[in-house]
């Protein structure tokens, strides 16, 4: 008896993951930006925590309303269009059928065999055929504003937890280096672990986080530092 072949994919993990190496990475920058740029400009530790703090809680807000907002917007969209979807189905079935009967054409599908798949898949869910074959619609994909949202806010948080807790106990002489160095580290782990997650090779990843976040304390550094001088 043939033993069925089970496969294991991430595809499903696409939605939440986005939003959670987003949330991460932002949380770590910004915050990290925003302490190295006050710690070049000045000279105590208070202002340095208060913009920390500041930083992670308005950023994790922040993240989550942004990430409400624009994954319900997609949701709407994704509404509205299986909505008239719906009504086309009522009220031109035989429109539609040929519709999904060239798209398996497309796909490489005989036009007879393509024509009976379109016709038993719109027997058994029309909506459904037409949402994920017409549409791009699926389980996996399809937009989850809420969940979007609190995993955004939450590993926002603890992104932003990492260097505020380094800019809490390091000597203020070695906070700049030390937060920055640290930050790079936590993103170049960040960057392993989301390709890990979604089955992806690692190099490319962890340069590309590594990059964009020394790039950005870079600069913020430079401006703390400029204006921490002018005064």
């Amino acid at each position: 008896m043939a033993r069925l072949h089970r496969e294991s994919h991430r595809i499903d993990r696409v939605g939440w993951l986005r939003a959670a190496v987003l949330g991460a990475n932002d949380g770590i920058v910004s915050t990290a930006s925003l302490i190295v740029g006050v710690a070049a400009a000045s000279q105590g530790r208070g202002p340095i925590l208060v913009a920390g703090v500041a930083a992670l809680v308005a950023g994790a807000m922040s993240m989550a309303a942004g990430e409400y907002v624009s994954v319900s917007s997609q949701s709407d969209t994704e509404r509205a269009d299986l909505a008239k979807e719906k009504a086309e189905l009522e009220t031109q079935p035989e429109h539609e059928l040929e519709e999904l009967t060239q798209i398996y054409v497309g796909r490489g599908v005989e036009v007879g065999l393509a024509r009976q798949v379109a016709t038993q898949m719109m027997s058994s869910d029309a909506l459904g055929a037409h949402a994920r074959d017409e549409l791009g619609i699926s389980d996996f994909t399809t937009a989850r504003p809420i969940q979007a949202a609190l995993t955004s806010a939450a590993t926002f948080a603890t992104g932003a937890a990492l260097p505020l807790a380094l800019a809490a106990i390091v000597p203020l002489g070695l906070l700049v280096w030390a937060v920055s160095l640290a930050s790079l580290l936590f993103l170049a782990l960040l960057g392993g672990i989301g390709a890990r997650a979604g089955g992806a090779p690692m190099l490319k990843p962890v340069l590309r986080v590594t990059f964009w976040g020394a790039i950005a304390m870079a600069l913020t550094a430079g401006v703390g530092a400029l204006f921490g001088v002018a005064a």
